[in-house]
């Protein structure tokens, strides 16, 4: 398969998956309210996307690179306001 097409679909697939974290990130920063996320849950999840971001780094594949470096963020975001606010 071509190169650009496979790209594409990398892209299209980390976009909406990065951007699905971004409701649960921007009720989060309104609200505080974190009571209901799970902080166990979102540390493996931090943790694993940070290690699919150095595996992505590793192998060079930008579409997944990007978009763990936003998920990260976003997951980041949402850990230190479910540690703060607990």
């Amino acid at each position: 398969m071509n190169k650009i097409i496979i790209d594409s679909i990398g892209f299209i697939a980390a976009f909406w998956t990065t951007a699905s974290f971004l409701p649960q990130a921007i009720k989060t920063i309104k609200t505080k309210d974190t009571q209901s996320l799970s902080l166990p849950m979102y540390i493996m999840f931090t943790f694993g996307v940070f290690m699919w971001l150095i595996y992505w780094l590793m192998i060079i594949s930008y579409p997944v690179i990007i978009a763990n470096a936003i998920t990260l963020i976003l997951a980041w975001t949402i850990l230190g306001y479910k540690i703060k606010y607990n």
